[in-house]
């Protein structure tokens, strides 16, 4: 899968969030572009972040090298989905 709407983008990676971390629907639903996630969420922890990569892959049929990961892709919700749409759209 290549999507290269980020409509998708955006609700796949809510759809990863809700799914890998446990979040309700009503929860991720409200994240906006601004809604920091890494240090603001409980439930993303460092072990937590692997796993929502790897889902992100299959999901979006990407490849997040290790090098690619940091603190700023994963500052807010608006940043990882630019992050994915980049990875989805190359």
């Amino acid at each position: 899968m290549l999507p290269d709407d980020n409509a998708e983008i955006d609700a796949a990676v809510r759809a990863v969030l809700r799914d890998v971390l446990g979040l309700s629907e009503e929860r991720v639903g409200a994240f906006r572009s601004e809604t920091p996630l890494f240090g603001a969420l409980p439930e993303l922890d460092s072990m937590a972040v692997a796993g929502m990569l790897t889902e992100l892959e299959e999901r979006l049929g990407i490849l997040i090298e290790d090098d690619e990961v940091d603190g700023e892709m994963l500052e807010t919700f608006g940043a990882l989905v630019r992050f994915a749409a980049a990875k989805a759209n190359q």
